[in-house]
């Protein structure tokens, strides 16, 4: 039977851990480098010394990422593979180690890579990502705001439509600083609730007082404070961020692409960030194309889209395949 055909000689593979790094050049006997920087960068010169041109590995944690940087940095091509899909190709030797099997299969060209955004989209996604941390974060200190107030059984936060709004806040700050009258609570909200739910709204704010209870409520309430303002922070950073990723604004004396065509401006999600010129600056960054004419997408869902797959369709080959 004809064997399969070397497609590159050169094939490396890392086998990646948080410590140590197992490296094969087309499966021969596996190198060790250590993860500390100086051991990154001298990994990628002794594979660029050994003629590697490509190299493949595992996506293990986070440990990968940084080792992607320095190999990209290098003028590599890293390929990140499927560990399922590795481990159905028939054929492994009992005494091959992981990192040998890997370079073997892709010295062969049997290994397809996954997706891995581009650098600047990676930076994109990290600050989203932690942003929307924050965000669940600031939720769990809403779900124990309202616990505490059931505790008390203040039923606040079931007739107003949201604790944390205008209103629902100028409240609840009013009961942790002492004031426990319900009509001059009701003062505090807006008019229109004033107008419409006063019976109700007072109603709700009869309970029993409770010193840890109450207590409670302050913390969750400055935890969720301070998660609002790292969620500003993040703002600033993917503001920022989306100036560097689009460049200098086009001029407009006609030697420019021409103005851009936004979508009318639809309505802001409580979790769409504040950025000045947001749609516009997503709109530049896909190729002067507004996602948000198409019925269903926001500003918030096309930054989330944007952040974790790129502006390049063209790296999947259908529609489904995108999906």
């Amino acid at each position: 039977m004809k064997s399969l055909s070397v497609v590159d000689a050169n094939a490396a593979a890392i086998d990646v851990g948080s410590e140590k790094l197992h490296v094969s050049v087309a499966g021969d006997v596996p190198k060790v480098f250590g993860t500390f920087t100086g051991e990154l960068e001298t990994l990628s010169q002794w594979l660029k010394s050994n003629q590697v041109r490509s190299v493949a590995m595992e996506a293990t944690g986070v440990y990968w990422l940084y080792l992607y940087e320095v190999l990209e940095a290098a003028g590599l091509e890293v390929v990140m593979v499927n560990g399922r899909h590795v481990q159905n190709v028939p054929g492994r030797k009992t005494d091959m180690s992981d990192c040998q099997w890997l370079a073997t299969l892709h010295a062969h060209g049997l290994l397809r890579g996954g997706f891995v955004p581009p650098a600047g989209i990676r930076r994109l996604q990290d600050y989203q990502r932690l942003r929307t941390d924050h965000i669940i974060g600031a939720g769990s200190q809403v779900q124990k705001m309202q616990q505490a107030l059931e505790r008390m059984n203040i039923k606040f936060h079931d007739v107003i439509s949201d604790l944390t709004g205008v209103s629902g806040l100028k409240v609840v700050r009013a009961i942790i600083h002492g004031q426990r009258n319900p009509a001059l609570l009701l003062a505090l909200c807006d008019v229109q609730i004033q107008k419409k739910k006063a019976t109700a709204v007072m109603e709700s704010l009869r309970g029993c007082w409770k010193d840890e209870q109450l207590f409670a409520l302050s913390q969750a309430l400055e935890l969720w404070e301070t998660f609002q303002q790292k969620i500003v922070a993040c703002d600033r950073q993917i503001e920022k961020l989306l100036h560097e990723l689009v460049g200098p604004v086009p001029p407009a004396d006609g030697t420019g692409s021409g103005p851009l065509k936004l979508a009318p401006a639809k309505d802001i999600g409580k979790n769409t960030p504040a950025i000045e010129r947001f749609q516009e600056l997503l709109a530049r960054l896909c190729g002067g194309r507004d996602a948000t004419q198409i019925p269903g997408l926001s500003l918030y869902l096309v930054l989330q889209l944007v952040s974790e797959v790129g502006t390049d369709m063209a790296r999947w080959d259908t529609e489904k395949h995108f999906t």
